[in-house]
Order: structure tokens, then C-alpha cells, then sequence
């Protein structure tokens, strides 16, 4: 298997089945992958014994020695692969590109009047409490400012403070209340300030009815100014606690999302404390080896906080369940000194957290597949694949979906060079056929879609792919040669044996005329792109059409659902349509709706 004079037999003939991590080395003695192993020798023999996918083989060609550190237990050896990878940073493990410090809101405890600060290094002097930390600078600015508006807290350095002779600007917009030059007492800053801090730290409820309280107080006393000001204060925190639909509980955890894509792949961390969602940061690593989902996400929650000193949560929600996932927790709570839950099943509130941040990691990678640079240099493989004499503008793929044969539903999905043209999308219902029988539903949507393209009533393709095998492939080529569109290339994506990305089988034109990609190559992964995206576009139609033929259900069927319930809702959300489109946590606020029964009524409105 291997190139170089590296004899793995005699190698592996010496290793010890202990723990401990190993070293792989280039011909240069440059490390190329560092890695941990519950038994080395089992470990180390999987490198040359079995079957490897792509990466880890052109890895394998290269190693020319390989160095190996028992250690006393797995978490020892855990904790000491990354401390290697920070230090070493080899190209084929994940890595972290995250050397920056997680800012904070600093509060002085030695000025008289102490403003809301933001810092990046925690310092270990006891000059002052640091809220936080926050997932990025931006989170904390936009903290400060909101706190600044509400409060109206002081945002200058301490040396522009003590050579104040009259109120600054931010007095004149109500941004501060002018402790410079004694407008406000000590003791009321004070409070005002307090009250910022439990905002911060998650405390808003409890800062309401404090506010409510001294607005009641200052009206009994005539002092409407006073009370004015509390009310308007009260009424901005209920905006605030109305837009922070995740802070119904309190905790404090780190959420990890992964989402991944044909030649992309993103990482979302979202950051809760005291029940307040402070805000995200957003991760492309590279995946050298083509580790699975699990893998990735377990080296970098690894690297994540074992790699580099970090302030670790009580709990850390993870989208993929993990092999390790025992070790790693062990491996964390070492680290951080206390117990450290890691839980990928979450119900409740922690749920709506990793929902979000699996939203947030599929939008990030959305948005990185649709950047233009990537996008033309698909384009641009894609025509060197296919031999072509320019990029082509237009591709369109089609793709059936049905459950045992119930509401078929066909998708056509189309991308040009900027990416996919959603107003484009189509589905076709598909009628006549026998039940299950794809390839009279494939022969039927694109006769549909190829005579309004022969008509003229549609654009043209320059790219047709079909998502199937050879009898679909071999049916979109009977329909484009009844109706003479020989300038249309056809493409055939079938899934392999395994159904992984990166082996699947590509037909040119005919199904005896295979095209043979690199798993890495740009135009393979446009074609995986759009590919999924027809698959995705076609099950959403067919659930829908298969909801909406199951949905008989009304308020008057749902069990609990009595008429003052039943008035109660339509009220509250304007109407049954209003019901309908109503999701399990809105319906859950309605009044008199429990979370049980926001579920029922959701699922019996929903098929």
C-alpha cells in the first residue's frame, strides 16, 4: 500500500495494545496526523489492513515512520493528542482556526461610577467581575448597547470621565445619565447599574418586577417623571424578553450543530449562559480523511476545549451522537473540575437550542456553496469533465419520490452560475402510473417538461441530470430522442453500493458510457449539489401532497380540545388557518395549552 520504505509488518510487530496516541511521519519528519487509540496496535494495524477510502489511502503513501507515546489511560492520551495538534497543527487533522480569546463585559469594583466594558484577556487581578464569555465581539457590543439604551450607563474611558465640565453627546440622546457631572447620585447609578448586570446574566424577569415595583412606588408619590422613566424601561425589557424566544429557561450550555455537504462542510457553535443565547460562531474545518459526521464533530468538540485553556459549561449538546462519547465527557470534566453533562438527545428548551444551531450551521454552509468564486469553479470542472467548449449556464435535475408507491411526486430543480434559481423549482404530480413504477414517472415528468422546452414555452437545459440508475437514465434518452433535443447532455447520477458520497456511478448519454470523477473534484461536487437538492425539493412535494390527502382533522376531532379551548385558540391566532400554520412551541403559548397538547393538536393537524 505504501510508497515509501516504511515496512508497517515489523512495525506493527513491535507496538504495545496499550493507550496512547501516535505520530505520522512524512520522508522530511513532518508530522502529517496525530491521533489517540484505546489499543495501539488494533489502532495502527486498521491503517494497513482492510478497506480506506481516498484520503486516508494518498495519507498512508506518505508515511515514512510513525512515532507512538503510550500513556496511562484513554483520557490521558485524549488530552495529549491535542495538545499535540495545537502544537504541531498536522494537514490532515481537523483543525481548529480559532486562536482568538472569547471576549468579555468587564465591571469595575473600584470606581465610584463604573461603566460596562468590553475586554478581550480575562486578567486574574480581583479589580472587577467579567460577564461572559461571549461568542463574538459583536454579541458583546450589542449587549453593551442595549444596555446603554435601556439604562443609560456610561460608556467613556475613566480619563475622559474625570475631565468632564458638562454632559457629552450621549446625554443629549439619552444614552447616559451624566455621572460626569453629577446628574445622577451614586446610589441610583448604582442600581441602574446592577440592574444592567442581572440583564447580562440572564436575570431580565426579576429586573422587570423590580422596575414595575419602583414605577408603582413613584406614582403613589406624585413623581411621574420618575415613573415614566421606569415604565418606558419596563416596556423595552418586555421587547427584549419578546425577541429572546430561548431564554424560557435557565442553564448553561454550548450548542455544537454540523452540517455537511458534497465538498463542504460547517461547524456552529451557539453559546447559552444563565439561559440567555449569547450568539454563535461558525466553523469551516477542512476533512482531509473524509472522516464520517460523528468523527469530525468528536475531534472538534476535542479540540475545542481540550486544545486551548476555555471556560467549559455544565452542559454541551451536540447534533451527531458520538462514538467516545463517555471518554470525552470524562476528558472534560478533568479539564474543567466539575461535572460536565454531553447529551445529543434534548428535550424541552435544550431541544430549541439544537435545533437553532443546526439552523445556523446549514445556513452558514448555504451560504458558502453560494459563494460566486466556488460556484464558477464548479462550473468551470464541471465543463472540463464533460469536455465542453464553455461553462454551461443551465442545469436542470429530476428526481421521484414516493412512499410505497403513495402520492408520486416528481421534482425538477434547477442551478445556473450563480447558484440555484429557486423560482425555477417545479413539482409535478404524477398520475396514471402504476404504483412504485420510477420509471414511468421519470419518462412521464420530462415528456411534461421536454415538449414545453421543445415549444418554446420553457428554457432549455444545457446539462439534464437525472437522479436514478440506468432504467431512469435510459428513459430520459428515449424521451430526448422522440422529441429531437440532441443538444441536451444527459447525465445519470446513481448511488453506490454504500450510498456514500463521493462513489457514486455517473452515466455520459448512455448507460454504457461511465464518467469517472475524484471524490474531491469541484465538478463531482456540483453534481452531488443539485443532486441533493432535487432529492430534498422532491420528498418535500410528495410530503406534502401525502399530508394534505391524510389532513381530515379538526379542532372538533382533537382530544382535549373542548369549545372553550377550541374559541380560545381561534382567538388567539385569528382563525383555524392561523391554527394550521401554527407551530408545537407557539401553540404551546397559548392560554390553556400545555406543551402535550400543543404536540397533539400539531400532530393531528399534520398528518
Amino acid at each position: 500500500m505504501t510508497t515509501s520504505s516504511f515496512d508497517p509488518k515489523h512495525f506493527l510487530d513491535n507496538v504495545s495494545q496499550a493507550p496512547g496516541i501516535y505520530r505520522m511521519l512524512n520522508a522530511r519528519g513532518e508530522t502529517l496526523y496525530v491521533g489517540k487509540a484505546k489499543r495501539l496496535k488494533t489502532r495502527l494495524s486498521s491503517y494497513f489492513r482492510g478497506r480506506l477510502n481516498t484520503k486516508t489511502q494518498a495519507m498512508v503513501t506518505h508515511i515514512a515512520d510513525i512515532q507512538v507515546t503510550v500513556t496511562r489511560s484513554e483520557i490521558e492520551a485524549l488530552l495529549l493528542e491535542q495538545t499535540l495538534i495545537k502544537e504541531l497543527r498536522p494537514p490532515y487533522n481537523i483543525l481548529l482556526r480559532d486562536d482568538k480569546s472569547y471576549p468579555f463585559v468587564f465591571v469595575s469594583d473600584r470606581h465610584p461610577y463604573p461603566a460596562l466594558e468590553y475586554k478581550r484577556v480575562r486578567k486574574r487581578s480581583n479589580d472587577g467581575r467579567y460577564l461572559g464569555p461571549y461568542p463574538s465581539s459583536g454579541a458583546v457590543r450589542e449587549s453593551l448597547s442595549l444596555m446603554q439604551k435601556i439604562f443609560r450607563i456610561r460608556n467613556c474611558e475613566d480619563s475622559v470621565f474625570a475631565h468632564r465640565s458638562r454632559p457629552c453627546l450621549q446625554y443629549q440622546i439619552q444614552r447616559c445619565s451624566a455621572p460626569c457631572v453629577d446628574y445622577i447620585s451614586q446610589e441610583d447609578y448604582q442600581r441602574d447599574l446592577d440592574h444592567a448586570v442581572m440583564c447580562l446574566e440572564g436575570k431580565s424577569d426579576a429586573v422587570t418586577q423590580a422596575l414595575t415595583h419602583a414605577m408603582e412606588t413613584a406614582s403613589e408619590a406624585l413623581n411621574f417623571e420618575e415613573a415614566a422613566r421606569f415604565r418606558d424601561q419596563v416596556k423595552q425589557l418586555r421587547e427584549l424578553q419578546q425577541r429572546q424566544f430561548v431564554d424560557t429557561e435557565g442553564g448553561d450550555a454550548d450548542i455544537f450543530a454540523l452540517a455537511q455537504r458534497p465538498g463542504a462542510l460547517g461547524i456552529s457553535v451557539l453559546s447559552v449562559r444563565d439561559g440567555r443565547l449569547l450568539g454563535a460562531r461558525h466553523h469551516m474545518p477542512a476533512n482531509d480523511l473524509d472522516l464520517s459526521p460523528e468523527q469530525l464533530l468528536a475531534d472538534f468538540v476535542s479540540q475545542f476545549y481540550l486544545g486551548q485553556p476555555r471556560d467549559i459549561p455544565g452542559e454541551v449538546i451536540i447534533s451527531h451522537p458520538l462514538a467516545d462519547a463517555e471518554l470525552l465527557a470524562e476528558a472534560l470534566c478533568h479539564q474543567a473540575g466539575k461535572r460536565i453533562r454531553l447529551a445529543h438527545q434534548v428535550r424541552g428548551h435544550r431541544a430549541q437550542w439544537q435545533h437553532l444551531a443546526m439552523t445556523n450551521a446549514e445556513q452558514q454552509l448555504a451560504s458558502q456553496l453560494a459563494n460566486q468564486t466556488q460556484l464558477s469553479q464548479r462550473f468551470e470542472a464541471l465543463q472540463h469533465a464533460l469536455h465542453l467548449d464553455e461553462p454551461p449556464k443551465r442545469l436542470e435535475c429530476f428526481d421521484i419520490s414516493h412512499s410505497h408507491g403513495e402520492a408520486t411526486v416528481a421534482s425538477c430543480v434547477v442551478f445556473d452560475q450563480n447558484g440555484p434559481r429557486k423560482g425555477d423549482y417545479r413539482h409535478f404530480r404524477i398520475e396514471g402510473v402504476a404504483a412504485g413504477d420510477d420509471y414511468a414517472a421519470m419518462q412521464q415528468v420530462l415528456t411534461r417538461r421536454l415538449k414545453r422546452v421543445k415549444s418554446g414555452e420553457a428554457q432549455k437545459p444545457d446539462i439534464l441530470i437525472v437522479d436514478g440508475g440506468k432504467g431512469q437514465l435510459n428513459m430520459a434518452r428515449t424521451v430526448l430522442d422522440e422529441l429531437a433535443l440532441p443538444e441536451i447532455r444527459l447525465l445519470g447520477v446513481a448511488k453506490g453500493s454504500t450510498r456514500k458520497a463521493g462513489l457514486e456511478t455517473l452515466f455520459l448519454e448512455t448507460s454504457d458510457n461511465t464518467l469517472s470523477l475524484d471524490p474531491a473534484s469541484p465538478a463531482l461536487h456540483l453534481i452531488q449539489h443539485i443532486r441533493d437538492e432535487s432529492h430534498r425539493f422532491a420528498i418535500a412535494g410528495h410530503r406534502a401532497q401525502r399530508d394534505k390527502a391524510r389532513r381530515t382533522s379538526t379542532l372538533q376531532d382533537i382530544p382535549g380540545i373542548g369549545p372553550k379551548r377550541r374559541r380560545e385558540l381561534l382567538r388567539y391566532f385569528g382563525g383555524l388557518q392561523g391554527v394550521q400554520k401554527a407551530s408545537r412551541e407557539e401553540l404551546a403559548r397559548a392560554p390553556g395549552i400545555s406543551n402535550a397538547l400543543a404536540e397533539t393538536i400539531h400532530r393531528s393537524l399534520h398528518g
